[in-house]
């Protein structure tokens, strides 16, 4: 299926930017909010993982399951986004993004926990 290749791309881009940040983090200043951005990027990459391989398996309602697989990517990405550019260039995103992100990753462990309820059993 065309998504779940699309989210495995996206989980592999977020686990090497992790790495990455991780790295940059490490040999930085004070680079906090590098590490801190990097730990979204490699836990949601491996959620992403996980709700494919749950889906594969008919563990998880599909829908749902895909948008909750599409949320820790786009919730991250603002998130990791947010606080990296506020490392580098001084200034976010854009106002509230890192708070947006947390909340879309917030609300896509909950859509998990609705696709497993609402699942074929």
């Amino acid at each position: 299926m065309l998504a779940h290749r699309l989210l495995i791309g996206l989980a592999g881009l977020m686990g090497a930017a992790g790495v990455a940040l991780a790295a940059a983090s490490a040999h930085g200043g004070d680079a906090s909010r590098l590490a801190t951005a990097s730990a979204m990027l490699l836990f949601h990459a491996t959620a992403i993982l996980a709700v494919i391989g749950l889906l594969a398996r008919g563990l998880l309602h599909g829908g749902i399951g895909l948008t909750a697989a599409f949320g820790f990517a786009a919730g991250a990405a603002l998130f990791a986004g947010d606080l990296t550019l506020r490392q580098y260039a001084g200034h976010s995103l854009f106002p509230y993004a890192a708070p947006t992100g947390g909340s879309v990753m917030i609300l896509s462990w909950l859509a998990v926990t609705l696709a497993v309820v609402v699942a074929r059993k």
